[in-house]
């Protein structure tokens, strides 16, 4: 696989199960769906009151809704993601290959302090606003790219000039359901790429693709992180449900 557009056929590929989705929860941040276990995928960032579909997902075929990973409805690519997570991620012998992340001072940046020493005075790119970034910019040149840019972001068509002089790049898996994966990835062939965050499915084919390290999630409170989507929670989550686990491909 060395077309980053292939990723797409992959995932359906791994979603295709007859397994049934026990249920879909789309909160303020994060969208949970459970099946053989639990998946995880961002919310989008536009609030809607016309889902045709809302009410109708439980008891789906998980296979049915990984379908939608092509859609460019946001919020039937999301269902997507998170169904496909829902398999993938508690199937994927690699959490238990990855190393545990201590926890920060703000546990959502817990990836970005785990690398701090190799990015001391380094072009680091982000791709995605994550909160509290601004801690590290004595440390190191930070670009903050965004699709919704504010303060010192830049804008998405940024990425076309900062990436190819980066020598980190910072992926936000959300890249994939919101499809602007593929062009990020190729523009990211010269840098260290941590494709990242709890929309991670954890696949070790991204290798294939150039990525260099995987930084996911593994759900340590099932329960509590249901409760914390449901209650609207965002970086909440580090504190409550999940932890983020480390990989290094093609070691």
């Amino acid at each position: 696989m060395n077309n980053p557009q292939d990723i797409y056929d992959l995932l359906i590929d791994y979603g295709n199960k007859d397994t049934y989705a026990k249920e879909v929860l789309i909160g303020l941040t994060w969208t949970l769906c459970e099946a053989e276990g639990i998946g995880l995928c961002m919310s989008p960032a536009i609030p809607t009151r016309t889902l045709s579909w809302s009410g109708t997902l439980v008891n789906k075929q998980i296979k049915e809704l990984c379908l939608w990973l092509r859609s460019w409805n946001p919020y039937q690519a999301t269902v997507a993601m998170a169904a496909i997570n829902a398999i993938i991620n508690t199937n994927s012998s690699l959490p238990q290959q990855a190393i545990a992340l201590p926890p920060s001072s703000s546990a959502n940046l817990a990836v970005f302090d785990y690398f701090l020493p190799q990015l001391r005075g380094k072009r680091v790119s982000v791709i995605g606003r994550y909160p509290g970034l601004s801690r590290y910019e004595q440390d190191m040149t930070i670009n903050v790219i965004e699709l919704n840019p504010t303060g010192n972001d830049f804008p998405a068509s940024a990425s076309e000039y900062l990436l190819p002089e980066s020598d980190w790049v910072f992926l936000t898996a959300t890249s994939i359901p919101n499809k602007t994966f593929p062009r990020l990835v190729e523009l990211s062939r010269q840098a260290n790429l941590v494709l990242m965050g709890p929309t991670l499915p954890w696949l070790a084919e991204f290798a294939e693709l150039g990525v260099n390290y995987l930084a996911g999630i593994t759900v340590t409170n099932p329960k509590k992180l249901r409760q914390t989507i449901a209650e609207g929670g965002g970086v909440r989550i580090f504190d409550t449900g999940v932890q983020y686990r480390l990989l290094e491909l093609n070691k």
